[in-house]
């Protein structure tokens, strides 16, 4: 079966957005700003900096993603410090970064944290009654099968 991780009713989202959808993640994030405002926000540099002085939102801005932001979220599912992530690439524009972003979404599905990439998949999540629930989340025992 593998570990149970237990998720608290305030979660811990990671929000990323590539350039070209920054303003995709705002006007999402705006909708749900009162949802958002009752967890624990982390975002990459350029995007943190935009939905904190846009929206009025507490957010632990890491780095930009480029710079090394993705791969901060990153470590941080791995350490079990994040429960979701909202993360809207651009599937259309090539980034300088593009190994970080694949190994970024390759950590979310290994730790089985709930990502969405686009819009509809952010909104099925954010409006699920898990999002003020608690959850066991459970984390695939992929060292065993390493071990073998």
């Amino acid at each position: 079966m593998g570990k149970v991780i237990p998720i608290g009713t305030r979660k811990r989202v990671a929000l990323v957005a590539h350039d070209n959808r920054k303003q995709d993640l705002l006007e999402w994030a705006r909708y749900n700003r009162g949802t958002l405002s009752k967890h624990e926000l982390f975002a990459t540099g350029t995007t943190g900096k935009m939905l904190a002085d846009k929206l009025g939102l507490d957010v632990n801005r890491l780095l930009s993603g480029p710079l090394g932001g993705d791969q901060q979220v990153g470590a941080m599912i791995s350490e079990g410090a994040l429960d979701f992530m909202i993360f809207f690439w651009d599937p259309l524009e090539p980034q300088p970064h593009d190994p970080d972003v694949k190994a970024l979404l390759r950590i979310a599905v290994l730790y089985n944290i709930p990502t969405a990439c686009n819009r509809s998949t952010a909104d099925f999540i954010i409006s699920s009654p898990l999002m003020s629930e608690e959850y066991d989340r459970i984390q695939i025992d992929y060292a065993s099968r390493l071990r073998r």
